[in-house]
């Protein structure tokens, strides 16, 4: 059978020039890829939106031009699986990831306030570049909360929370500030979390005297005690001017 086959100079022409074909090809290939020095990247099969964990079949591998790889770009699947696509990044179809764009959950802003205590609550405080001393009050720093108010129209001012963690800082576009940068914009709000008792206590200093009434007070990086009430003059002045609403005890 196959001598019959070898034997018909038409079927011997068509296999010689398949042959010749994919010789060519690739040849032409090999020196292609050596001309541009093509490396494996990995890239996105699909959308990736904010804050997606990136598993195996989010990832596929391309062969590009060394030259179109920057020092930002990640080139080993291993530095993605198992990351999460940053909260202010989205990552469409077909693009490659880069360092900034891939982070650790730890690394992720509202990563802070997914652990927080049960029995704690999280609170914003509006800010300004006043009250927080030129944008110098950051993430994981330590600070006390003053009140000011008015009793029979004299001025009271005092330590009202000591020992409250910062957990985010906020612009006013909603935008975190991590640390201070050329490109920082003022900070807007503190976010922290609170027992409670403290959070209500909170919102009844703002409803009474308003949100300027709470400073911030940084403190060195030693400062670290635990978050207590200051002064029980102050909480006394605050609940004489509000009236607590129980708790219904329905289950």
């Amino acid at each position: 059978m196959l001598k019959r086959i070898f034997g018909n100079k038409g079927v011997v022409t068509l296999l010689a020039m398949i042959v010749c074909i994919a010789i060519i090809f690739f040849a032409y290939k090999y020196r292609v890829e050596k001309e541009i020095n093509a490396v494996s990247v990995p890239y996105a099969v699909r959308d990736l939106p904010a804050r997606s964990e990136i598993t195996e079949d989010m990832i596929g591998t391309v062969k590009v031009a060394s030259s179109m790889i920057t020092s930002t770009v990640i080139q080993n699947k291993n530095n993605i699986l198992g990351k999460y696509v940053n909260y202010n990044t989205f990552i469409p179809a077909g693009s490659l990831f880069y360092e900034g764009s891939i982070v650790n959950w730890d690394d992720m802003p509202d990563s802070a306030w997914k652990n927080i205590y049960t029995s704690y609550t999280i609170f914003s405080l509006p800010v300004g570049i006043t009250t927080t001393y030129g944008n110098s009050i950051f993430p994981g720093e330590k600070i006390d909360l003053y009140y000011r108010t008015y009793d029979n129209n004299k001025l009271v001012l005092g330590k009202l929370i000591e020992g409250i963690e910062v957990l985010a800082v906020k612009d006013s576009n909603g935008k975190h500030i991590f640390k201070k940068s050329a490109e920082q914009q003022n900070a807007a709000a503190l976010i922290f979390s609170v027992p409670e008792d403290m959070h209500l206590l909170l919102r009844k200093a703002i409803m009474v005297s308003g949100t300027d009434s709470l400073i911030p007070v940084p403190r060195n990086a030693n400062y670290n005690p635990d978050t207590t009430i200051s002064s029980q003059y102050l909480l006394r002045l605050i609940n004489s001017q509000c009236r607590d609403v129980p708790e219904d005890n329905i289950k």
